[in-house]
């Protein structure tokens, strides 16, 4: 029997029984589809968490005030105000594994502009913090340092802010009222997107913290810091950085070899990594239950194809005895 004739032997074989080849597709199909689509999925969520982390800057330490441990007792960080401006000076300027710091403080408020009122977050920093989270000033400027020193009523939106207060309309050079204070936007940021912990980035208004703090008595009492970003030289010195960052802070809040930190410094980098392990193995995990799938449809077919040649027994006992050849 040439190919040909077998073919169309087997083909009608599969017209003959319908119900019974469907379903042995079927089978294969799902499986193959679940293998595809479980580590599409896992591929997917990988990138997705890694563009998140990514968004937030890079070579990133973050300082919080207040220990992880406190009287005896488990506490979280951030829980003291243990942190000030002339710490992220000092980090800035005296470590070499450093390339820049900058103090933090986060508050929220209503921001207004003609009808249009929307509650925000309100971000404090030194010109120096849209840089080390690689955030671009699409339109307008950045605030400068003499604008900080000065506590000038400066601002720059992001995204979500400019288009539910403006619209359509050009934001550069207009009055905001923040707190009621009048404020003018210098400038508005690209887009971000969400944060790792699925908050909308863009949802923002960016300010001097000495602004936030001294004009708006917002974000911690002045001079203090609700955080300090750190950015090292480079990737192979976040670790280094990470240990000077520690030592200096020890040394001027003069904490004895037998205490406990007042401070936590936590590396964006391994949270980068964390993520990416956990991801990964939510893809195997994926890929390994999409696996029994297809073995499952595999198993089936293979079930399939034993009962064919077992109800054509008969058939093939016959075409052999008038001369059919085994191959």
């Amino acid at each position: 029997m040439n190919l040909y004739s077998a073919g169309k032997v087997a083909f009608r074989s599969l017209r003959a029984n319908k119900m019974r080849s469907i379903l042995t597709m079927l089978g294969m199909i799902i499986g193959v589809a679940a293998v595809i689509v479980m580590v599409a999925i896992g591929e997917g969520a990988n990138q997705r968490i890694s563009a998140q982390i990514a968004s937030i800057g890079s070579n990133l330490l973050l300082v919080l005030p207040g220990s992880t441990t406190s009287s005896g007792l488990r506490m979280g960080s951030g829980g003291a105000v243990t942190l000030t401006m002339s710490d992220a000076r000092a980090i800035g300027r005296e470590l070499p594994s450093v390339r820049a710091a900058s103090p933090i403080s986060r508050s929220s408020g209503p921001v207004v502009y003609g009808n249009q009122n929307w509650t925000t977050v309100l971000q404090g920093g030194w010109p120096e913090t849209l840089e080390m989270r690689d955030w671009k000033v699409v339109s307008g400027r950045n605030f400068t340092a003499q604008e900080t020193e000065a506590a000038s009523k400066v601002c720059l939106l992001g995204q979500t802010v400019s288009e539910t207060l403006f619209g359509p309309e050009d934001p550069l050079g207009k009055i905001i009222r923040i707190w009621n204070s009048p404020f003018t936007v210098v400038g508005i940021l690209d887009r971000k997107g969400q944060s790792p912990q699925g908050q909308d980035q863009d949802d923002t208004v960016v300010l001097p913290i000495t602004t936030l703090q001294n004009k708006l008595s917002r974000g911690g009492r002045p001079g203090s810091a609700n955080a300090i970003m750190v950015q090292a030289i480079d990737e192979d010195h976040v670790k280094e950085a990470e240990r000077q960052v520690t030592e200096l802070l020890r040394q001027r809040h003069r904490i004895g070899p037998e205490e406990i930190d007042d401070f936590t410094v936590r590396n964006l980098s391994e949270m980068l990594s964390l993520a990416e392990s956990a991801t990964r193995t939510m893809s195997m995990l994926l890929g390994g239950i999409a696996s029994v799938s297809l073995l499952v449809g595999g198993i089936g077919i293979m079930n399939i194809m034993l009962v064919s040649v077992t109800e054509r027994t008969r058939e093939i006992g016959i075409r052999m005895a008038v001369g059919a050849k085994e191959r």
